[in-house]
């Protein structure tokens, strides 16, 4: 309905929506780093006003390995890491 993914509170009282990140290429270990990168919707909801990023959650010998560990979270633990990321930044 609204062209994008469905929104969720952060503990600042901004909408995020959440989608996945891995590296394009291999680290010297021959590893895929994963994350998960949050963006925050305007109030009216209608445009990206920023985003926030975990650290690497998981690591992979292929994207798809790599990506596995994320794609299993449950919404609860999405919800902690992306209140992590908003205590980390001070804006709580």
């Amino acid at each position: 309905m609204h062209e994008r993914a469905p929104a969720f509170s952060g503990s600042d009282g901004q909408s995020y929506s959440v989608g996945t990140y891995v590296d394009d290429a291999p680290d010297a270990q021959g590893r895929y780093g994963a994350a998960l990168l949050f963006v925050r919707w305007s109030d009216a909801g209608d445009r990206p006003v920023g985003h926030l990023e975990t650290d690497y959650l998981s690591r992979g010998v292929t994207p798809a390995d790599a990506l596995t560990p994320l794609l299993a979270l449950t919404l609860q633990e999405v919800k902690q890491h992306l209140d992590a990321c908003i205590q980390s930044q001070g804006r709580v």
